[in-house]
C-alpha cells in the first residue's frame, strides 16, 4: 500500500442476520481511494454504501476480506485501539448531526479533544478555530436548539475536523437539510477538500450532491460497480 492510498479493500464482505434472514450487505468489494480525493458513494437504499462507510470508519467489523485505512489493518485492532485510532484519524459527519442538546456549539466541538492530552484552554482554542473555519465563530455559545439545521451540520463538521483528521467520512450529510443549507454544506466540504487537502468519502443518493465530488462510485445490491460504470435505469 503506497503512501498515496488512503483506503484499500480487497474481497470485503459484510453479512448479518436480520429477523432470521441472512443478509449480504457487501459482496467482495475491492476499492482504492487516494489521498486528496473527494469520493461520492451512490446507490439505492440497501445497496451497501453506508455499510462500506461504517467499515472504513471502523464503526463495524467486516465478515470477510481485508481493509486498510491510512496504512492500518483495521481487523488487527482491538476495541480500545480502534477507538483511539478513529479519534485520531477519522472525522465522521452524520445525517442527523448527533449534537448533544445540553452542550453549546463550542462544547460539542470540543468533545473529541477530551480524548487527547491537550489542556482545557488548548481544547477551547482548537474548537474556536474549527468553528471559525465553518463560518460559525459568532455562534460558539449557542445551543443546538438555537441553531438552524444548516448551522447544526456546520457544528457537526467543525467537530469532525477539530482533531485535524486525515480522512472525513460523511453519511448523507445533506439528507435533513433544505436546498440552500445543503448547498452551503456541500460547498464547505468541497473547500475542506480543495483548500485543506482533506480526503473525503461521502455517501449520498442525491446526484446534485455527488457533483461536488471528484469521483463517483456506485454500489448495487452489495457489489461495487466498475470505476466509471453507472447503474442501468
Amino acid at each position: 500500500m503506497t503512501d498515496n492510498v488512503v483506503i484499500q479493500t480487497s474481497s470485503l464482505t459484510k453479512e448479518f442476520l436480520r429477523d432470521e434472514f441472512h443478509v449480504v450487505a457487501l459482496k467482495g468489494v475491492d476499492i482504492e481511494i487516494h489521498k486528496g480525493e473527494f469520493v461520492a458513494l451512490m446507490g439505492p437504499s440497501g445497496s451497501g454504501k453506508s455499510t462500506l462507510l461504517h467499515l472504513i470508519a471502523a464503526m463495524d467489523v467486516a465478515t470477510g476480506g481485508n481493509i486498510r485505512v491510512l496504512g492500518q489493518d483495521l481487523r488487527a485492532l482491538n476495541d480500545r485501539q480502534i477507538a483511539r485510532w478513529r479519534n485520531e484519524n477519522i472525522g465522521f459527519v452524520f445525517q442527523s448531526f448527533n449534537l448533544i442538546p445540553v452542550l453549546t456549539a463550542l462544547e460539542n466541538v470540543e468533545l473529541p479533544l477530551k480524548l487527547t492530552n491537550l489542556k482545557k484552554q488548548e481544547r477551547l482554542d482548537h474548537a474556536n478555530t474549527a468553528l471559525k473555519l465553518v463560518g460559525l465563530g459568532d455562534r460558539t455559545g449557542h445551543f443546538p436548539r438555537q441553531l438552524s439545521g444548516g448551522q447544526e451540520q456546520r457544528v457537526a463538521i467543525a467537530r469532525a475536523i477539530v482533531t485535524d483528521p486525515a480522512l472525513i467520512l460523511a453519511d448523507e450529510p445533506t439528507g435533513n437539510l433544505d436546498a440552500g443549507s445543503a448547498q452551503d454544506i456541500l460547498s464547505l466540504l468541497s473547500q475542506l477538500n480543495k483548500e485543506h487537502g482533506k480526503t473525503i468519502v461521502m455517501v449520498t443518493h442525491d446526484p446534485h450532491a455527488a457533483r461536488f465530488a471528484s469521483k463517483v462510485r456506485y454500489l448495487e445490491k452489495g457489489e461495487l460497480l466498475a470505476e466509471g460504470a453507472v447503474p442501468a435505469d
